[in-house]
């Protein structure tokens, strides 16, 4: 219905939209890192230090098949942000379909890929005898049920730019809040595991995917799936899957990152350095996650205007996003640098993992207080749809820059090299990120003063003189 229509993307005061669309995204996307860290503390305190290890070798593949989730899901909220602010209604119907059946068949080919190969896969993430039955534990159950996975997490992001963020979040909240019951009964109570763990994940996911389908299908609400608009568009699919592009290849050049740190830690550091690493990862996660639900709040507000062509919103969405990602992870720094044993003793009562994981946590946050502007930028990019400039920031920071560091450092400081090629890299990606914002603005500056323009020259309509 025409009602339902995010109209007032393009009117309400920024401030007030970036709260309404960035609050409920930011308490989802936190309670998703609190899902992933209770995971991981149920399993480090109940499965033990090598189960710490095992898990942190299956983040590639779980970030791989993200990749492929925001290839579909990613795209197809931003081209709806897009077609919402162009009052292209009818096309913005068809997305949907397009992201659902999309999600469908490629959740279900990576899934039998990955179920084929996992031993290799896993060993080539850097597993050994000691890790290899965790990581492969915890891995079958999780691509058995990863077409739900990508199904939640898609619909999820159409249902928060389509007007209703609150739903979105207490989709979120609600997969957490079953996952952090559901944890502690498989893992001890059934005595099955880190494999209980993967259990208690998937079917919070299907819990949580059922009461979004409903949303998705309530014929009241403006987007939803009907017969008229369900079928596969392969322009429309081509339009979303290249803007969705920018998350996917950020997604595949973190995956293979990780399988190189994983590597470059077991050779100088042995396992428990790659368990430490994954605990690090959960932490510096939670305050990531808190500046992609500001990213995602600011997402339809900068998709929306972009494509009215009021660029001093869009600016103006982009400046007060920015400052709100500072004050996250500059909270990260104090965290990481004057309570970093605290922190990383919520996962593991074992010294040793918890020296290594304290020091590494203190270097990988050394310059992270500047991190969130370069969040903001890359995915600003990505928010207004130009692909282009999203894929070559989100590969920057990964390839151009962390790769080089991670092969280079390490020689020199072993260990601690490969914690730090991390904030290495972040600087120098922040660097490029601010030129090409430069640029960005300027031509924004060009478009705006040829509209004046040609407003200024365009025929008045003469003004009616009323007479007595």
């Amino acid at each position: 219905m025409a009602e339902n229509i995010p109209l007032e993307l393009g009117t309400e005061k920024v401030g007030k939209l970036l709260k309404q669309y960035a609050m409920p995204a930011i308490i989802a996307m936190t309670a998703s890192s609190l899902y992933n860290m209770v995971d991981s503390i149920f399993i480090g305190q109940g499965c033990g230090p090598m189960a710490i290890s095992g898990l942190a070798l299956t983040f590639p593949l779980m970030n791989l098949s993200a990749a492929f989730g925001t290839l579909v899901g990613v795209g197809g909220a931003t081209l709806i942000s897009v077609l919402l602010g162009q009052k292209n209604y009818p096309v913005a119907k068809k997305v949907l379909s397009n992201v659902f059946i999309l999600n469908v068949l490629v959740g279900a080919l990576f899934a039998a890929i990955a179920l084929t190969f996992l031993n290799p896969i896993l060993r080539f993430f850097g597993a050994s005898d000691a890790t290899l039955p965790y990581a492969r534990s915890y891995m079958i159950p999780i691509l058995l049920g990863n077409v739900i996975t990508h199904l939640y997490f898609g619909l999820n992001s159409i249902v928060r730019v389509s007007g209703h963020p609150q739903k979105a979040m207490y989709a979120t909240i609600l997969t957490v809040t079953l996952n952090t019951i559901l944890d502690p009964i498989f893992i001890f109570v059934f005595d099955m595991g880190i494999q209980g763990a993967a259990i208690a994940t998937i079917i919070s996911q299907f819990v949580a995917f059922v009461w979004i389908m409903r949303i998705i299908c309530d014929k009241r609400e403006f987007l939803h799936l009907s017969r008229e608009t369900f079928g596969l568009d392969w322009g429309i699919a081509r339009r979303s899957l290249a803007i969705g592009l920018a998350p996917f290849l950020m997604n595949v050049a973190s995956c293979f990152v990780v399988i190189f740190i994983n590597n470059q830690f077991k050779r100088y550091g042995g396992d428990l350095a790659i368990g430490a690493y994954g605990i690090v990862n959960r932490l510096v996660f939670l305050f990531l996650m808190i500046v992609m639900g500001f990213n995602q709040g600011m997402q339809p507000i900068a998709g929306y205007n972009y494509g009215a062509k009021q660029y001093d919103r869009v600016l103006e969405v982009l400046n007060l996003t920015v400052k709100c990602a500072l004050v996250v992870t500059f909270t990260c720094f104090i965290v990481g640098m004057v309570f970093p044993r605290a922190a990383v003793s919520l996962f593991t009562h074992d010294e040793e993992l918890i020296g290594l994981a304290a020091r590494g946590f203190r270097i990988t946050v050394l310059i992270f207080f500047i991190i969130g502007r370069q969040m903001v930028i890359s995915n600003f990019f990505q928010s207004i749809g130009l692909a282009n400039k999203a894929i070559f920031l989100s590969l920057s920071r990964q390839l151009i820059f962390l790769l080089p560091f991670l092969a280079v450092l390490p020689l020199w400081f072993g260990a601690d090299g490969v914690w730090l090629s991390m904030p290495a890299s972040d600087l120098a990606a922040l660097v490029v990120s601010e030129i090409m914002l430069a640029q960005l603005k300027r031509s924004f500056k060009h478009e705006q003063e040829a509209m004046q323009a040609a407003a200024a020259e365009s025929p008045k309509t003469p003004e009616t003189i009323e007479t007595a």
